[in-house]
């Protein structure tokens, strides 16, 4: 059975190094037969959750918005690329909405919709120290650990400013090429 990656891009800048690095990991499963779909956040709705708690009792979602038509492209797939660039050491404000709305996965009945699915963090950023990413690394791992989701992959690329910088860097592209056809396994 063919796997369903579902590449989450949380950057402002469409062809930027962030979409550029999630597009290489899906090409690399695509290679291996995988389907994939793109999820770009810029200019999408995504309203904050107001803790009503509809979706606690196994409801959907109240609010009107964009990330209602995500939640069915979240549960079909069967990994995630989470892509962020790094803004004021922490995801982006579009990123950050997003996995805010997983506040959806907490009770039992959505919980088994994503327990267990794999998840790919993808982090460029422009600082040259590694431990900038720090912060979106366990950003991640904590929401994720918390979902009872699997972390896969990290792909985190320091020192890239312009748009689509990183694909000169021939070792990460090649890094990310590979984890895409090792997540088809």
């Amino acid at each position: 059975m063919k796997k369903r990656i579902l590449g989450v891009v949380g950057s402002p800048r469409k062809k930027g190094n962030t979409d550029v690095l999630v597009s290489r990991i899906l090409a690399g499963a695509k290679s291996e037969g995988a389907k994939t779909d793109h999820l770009y956040l810029k200019n999408k709705v995504i309203n904050p959750c107001n803790g009503c708690h509809t979706c606690w009792k196994g409801k959907d979602c109240n609010k009107k918005d964009d990330m209602n038509r995500f939640y069915p492209k979240i549960i079909q797939s069967d990994i995630l690329i989470l892509g962020t660039p790094v803004y004021w050491y922490g995801p982006t404000a579009m990123m950050k909405g997003f996995i805010d709305r997983f506040v959806y996965f907490n009770c039992p009945e959505h919980r088994v919709k994503i327990r267990g699915k794999s998840v790919v963090i993808v982090i460029p950023f422009e600082e040259n120290d590694i431990k900038t990413a720090a912060p979106v690394v366990e950003f991640f791992k904590r929401c994720l650990n918390y979902l009872e989701m699997d972390l896969a992959g990290e792909i985190i690329v320091p020192g890239v400013t312009k748009p689509g910088e990183v694909r000169s860097n021939q070792t990460m592209m090649e890094k990310a090429f590979q984890l895409g056809v090792q997540l088809t396994k």
